[in-house]
């Protein structure tokens, strides 16, 4: 019930900083800096939600290069690996810059379209087509999530650092998507031997 109240509460933008609450968890604007790079509630509740989001994902698509899957999907593991590299940095460097602490607020938390455990299990022991259905399924998750997240920052953040960092991510977030749309991995063989359809 109370992941169910935090997907609803976080799907309302205006009520992005609510979405922390809702987990139990806590979060601060940060006082004393100029106005143009002052940090407010939802600013810090986007970073704090986005770093575990992202470190999630990383770990799912490090496990690409081994997994014998589609190599247009591998490749795109890769590239998404790169940017959430790079967004984690400045993710971080955010987060120090507004002077919340690093407290792991989320730790435990599997919220909506972040990678789960079981999900990185699963896809620990898959190879091939039935690993391409995790990553793709899984990604896609993440970065829908992302760019909703994003959306929210852009409108209710404050600090101008995040809500640029928040652009980025949306524009990068639409365009794997796109390419995900093109790489949907087929359907499994029928039990019959008739070959494999696309996954529509």
């Amino acid at each position: 019930m109370q992941l169910r109240r935090y997907l609803l509460i976080l799907r309302s933008v205006c009520a992005l900083a609510m979405a922390l609450l809702a987990v139990g968890c806590t979060t601060q604007p940060t006082a004393g800096t100029p106005p143009a790079t002052a940090f407010n509630a939802t600013d810090t509740a986007w970073i704090q939600l986005m770093i575990p989001m992202d470190e999630r994902a990383q770990l799912l698509t490090r496990l690409a290069p081994s997994r014998d899957g589609d190599t247009a999907l591998a490749a795109l593991a890769a590239e998404t690996a790169l940017r959430l590299r790079d967004n984690l940095v400045r993710l971080r460097d955010l987060l120090e810059l507004s002077g919340i602490p690093d407290s792991h607020p989320h730790e435990g938390h599997d919220m909506p379209g972040m990678v789960s455990l079981d999900t990185l299990e699963r896809a620990g022991t898959a190879t091939g087509q039935a690993f391409d259905r995790i990553l793709n399924e899984a990604l896609r998750a993440h970065l829908t999530q992302s760019r909703m997240l994003c959306a929210g920052e852009r409108t209710q953040g404050h600090a101008a650092k995040a809500k640029d960092l928040a652009a980025a991510i949306a524009r990068s977030t639409a365009e794997q998507i796109s390419w995900l749309d093109r790489l949907r991995p087929a359907a499994p063989a029928a039990s019959d031997g008739s070959p494999p359809t696309s996954v529509p």
